[in-house]
């Protein structure tokens, strides 16, 4: 399909003129190609291991929730000639979604997540650049099982600072690093917090405010989004597609 029109439909899709962001996240299209989408490729980050991957794929699109250009205007070498250059000899589109990936309400990373650990999703909270970018919502499990549903979800036993009750009962998602929202979590109140990565003193905002808080990775968290985007597209235009596996354990 015509590139254009992919694009046309993301960014309503997606709701990026509307959806505030960081100065430097440039939402949406980042980088062309030749004009036509026939194999897409989603990935977490833009970097030149993924850029490498999606040309194996034999993808003209790429989809990323970390694009290029967030340390803001820089000049077109090294590393950053690097990716650019490998976009375009390999005739690939950058289609970069930040936020208006985060909070979509069908595939945002948030929403996606809460349906995979099985929260039944309530409202928003946790306010940045002026709106809410987490969910939350209620399930009913022990501590433990909960750690497990999100052991299970991911591969990998998350951090677990366990200052909240036993029994989950009402959770909060904020996916990536999002650790300082947890006075934000527990104002709402939320009695367990689940996002990607924290700061040192965050384990004390947890002990403090009696949060239950998972640190379930960064790069783990960010996975559910670019690829519950990309199988949107593949249902609605018959776009075949796969997931670049490059993560960072962080």
């Amino acid at each position: 399909m015509q590139l254009a029109e992919l694009v046309s439909y993301l960014d309503g899709y997606l709701r990026v003129a509307e959806v505030p962001d960081a100065p430097h996240a440039l939402n949406g299209l980042q980088v062309a190609n030749h004009g036509t989408v026939s194999r897409v490729a989603a990935a977490v980050d833009l970097c030149d291991a993924t850029v490498g991957m999606a040309a194996e794929q034999g993808a003209d699109l790429l989809l990323v929730h970390h694009g290029l250009f967030w340390g803001g205007l820089q000049p077109l070498t090294g590393r950053t000639h690097r990716r650019v250059t490998g976009l375009i000899t390999k005739n690939i589109a950058l289609y970069s979604a930040h936020l208006p990936l985060d909070v979509h309400p069908d595939v945002g990373n948030n929403a996606v997540l809460a349906r995979k650990l099985g929260v039944s999703l309530q409202g928003e909270f946790g306010e940045e650049y002026g709106i809410d970018i987490g969910r939350w919502g209620d399930i009913d499990l022990s501590r433990p099982a909960f750690q497990d549903r999100l052991a299970a979800v991911f591969g990998s036993t998350p951090r677990l600072m366990a200052f909240g009750p036993d029994h989950v009962r009402r959770v909060g998602i904020v996916t990536g690093a999002a650790g300082s929202m947890i006075a934000q979590a527990a104002a709402a109140g939320l009695d367990t917090f689940v996002t990607g990565e924290g700061a040192h003193h965050t384990f004390f905002d947890a002990e403090e405010l009696r949060l239950n808080v998972f640190y379930a990775g960064h790069y783990a968290t960010e996975t559910v989004g670019v690829k519950a985007l990309a199988e949107h597209l593949q249902a609605r235009f018959h776009l075949p597609w796969s997931f670049l596996d490059h993560p960072t354990g962080l």
